[in-house]
């Protein structure tokens, strides 16, 4: 990479660290006020619906903000056709789902979720008129704006939420924060990127992307489906309670996970794009971004998945100590989640959005029989919960595969990359819990493997000469001089 793009991608690293790490912290600090408050049931009535917004926000986006990044001559005139384009969707989306709410009620056998779903689905209608936007920054890499631009627009929804919260509003609270950190989005996200819509409007953009972008419209949908799976399922085969608490679970690993994953969505793809077709190039690019992806990833989420029983209890009281351990669990897939995330960004780059549409397919078909089977032998939701962690690990081989194909990144080289990372990571938590697990005082015991298992980390990596810390120590000297 030329230095220009290196000192552009280290500061999208930088600035999208911040943001995801700040984000996630702001929503841990409004999750604990919140889940003191609310009961398992108010958490599960949202995780029910979750999946048709989600589904609905893919519907909406229909892939057109990928290809806007990979589009590397776009104009004024292709923003302005998607923009159109996506405000109609939502809306015929938005009036679709405001009928069918009574019978997503009935599915779930539960009453309340006509009248909270009609309330609910209108934030997706307001996120729409923030997707060009966000792509334009998105698309400059610009990390900075996009990191100030989400945490005033989470610390606005998070006080609204927890203000209605605690006047016994409940669920209207949880619902509320969502609208009101779209409708913030949106707002800024125009600011921020100068941009304005015409009335000159031509679709024929949309017509020169659809092929690229309704593989990435179907590849979204079903990417949704497979990261909310367990909360239809069990909403449909269980009670809400039962929802309720993996959702508390998910929330958390997803917190954690996102925090990386973020980082890495946020420089990933336009990096690609912009270092061309210079295979050497992009294997050098690619195997960087997945030595610092694993080097922040295992670490983070193997600690999270180690303190997840003392976290619950100390921050959100014992009530919710049977999520912990479904946590515990969720963890250990979502330390994949960001390696998974830099692979199907490079295909993506490549303009393979058919190679990526069909791995989701597959891995979101083999994830639901998988859960099925389970179910039909009798397992719960544990079981179910490792089955997912399994078949996400092993589906990173799968990425590899067509990586390898585009780029000739090699089984050795991201073994040599990795590797070290995992097991490194894994001896330490294993020799943190076995040093801490006599400490009977929860708040001790927290306290002792989040200052031991980091700092055990870290001393390994600098006694072994890592390159990847050092080179992250001298950028962050280097930012603060």
């Amino acid at each position: 990479m030329g230095e220009t793009l290196k000192e552009k991608t280290a500061k999208g690293f930088f600035w999208a660290a911040l943001n995801n790490g700040a984000m996630q912290l702001l929503n841990a600090v409004f999750g604990v006020i919140l889940a003191r408050k609310l009961s398992q049931d108010d958490y599960g009535l949202i995780g029910m619906l979750m999946i048709f917004t989600l589904v609905a926000n893919s519907l909406q986006d229909s892939g057109f903000v990928t290809a806007l990044t990979n589009r590397r001559d776009a104009t004024h005139r292709d923003f302005n056709a998607v923009f159109w384009f996506n405000i109609s969707v939502s809306l015929m989306l938005y009036i679709l789902f405001f009928f069918c709410a009574p019978l997503i009620a009935r599915f779930y056998h539960e009453p309340l979720l006509t009248d909270l779903s009609r309330y609910y689905f209108f934030s997706f209608f307001i996120a729409s008129f923030s997707i060009v936007p966000r792509a334009i920054l998105f698309r400059q890499i610009k990390q900075k704006e996009m990191a100030v631009m989400s945490l005033l627009s989470l610390l606005l929804s998070g006080t609204v939420g927890i203000v209605m919260v605690y006047q016994q509003m409940a669920y209207w609270g949880l619902a509320t924060q969502t609208m009101v950190f779209n409708l913030s989005i949106s707002l800024i996200s125009w600011w921020l990127s100068g941009w304005k819509p015409s009335l000159q409007i031509s679709f024929a953009p949309i017509r020169e992307m659809f092929g690229f972008s309704s593989k990435m419209l179907v590849t979204n949908i079903f990417n949704q489906v497979n990261n909310n799976i367990f909360a239809l399922l069990l909403g449909k085969m269980y009670t809400k309670t039962v929802v309720g608490d993996y959702s508390q679970a998910n929330k958390w690993n997803l917190m954690g996970a996102s925090t990386i994953t973020g980082m890495v969505q946020g420089v990933a793809q336009p990096t690609f794009v912009q270092v061309g077709d210079d295979r050497d190039r992009l294997c050098q690019t690619f195997s960087k971004m997945l030595r610092f992806t694993c080097f922040v990833s295992f670490p983070a989420m193997f600690g999270l998945s180690l303190i997840a029983p003392e976290f619950i209890v100390l921050l959100i009281k014992e009530k919710w100590l049977s999520s912990a351990y479904l946590m515990q669990i969720l963890c250990l897939g979502g330390a994949f989640l960001p390696l998974a995330t830099l692979y199907f960004n490079m295909i993506i780059s490549r303009g393979k959005s058919n190679i990526y549409m069909w791995n989701i397919i597959a891995q979101g078909l083999t994830l639901l029989c998988t859960i099925l089977c389970v179910k039909m032998l009798g397992g719960n939701v544990r079981e179910m919960v490792i089955s997912w962690v399994v078949i996400t690990i092993l589906w990173i081989a799968i990425w590899h595969y067509f990586v390898w194909r585009e780029i000739r990144f090699s089984v050795w080289q991201a073994l040599r990359d990795v590797l070290p990372f995992l097991l490194i990571a894994g001896s330490t938590m294993i020799v943190t819990y076995f040093v801490t697990k006599d400490i009977q005082s929860l708040p001790l015991l927290l306290l002792t493997r989040l200052l031991i298992a980091p700092a055990l980390y870290l001393s390994v990596l600098w006694i072994l000469g890592a390159n990847i810390l050092k080179e992250c120590l001298g950028y962050l000297f280097k930012k603060h001089r």
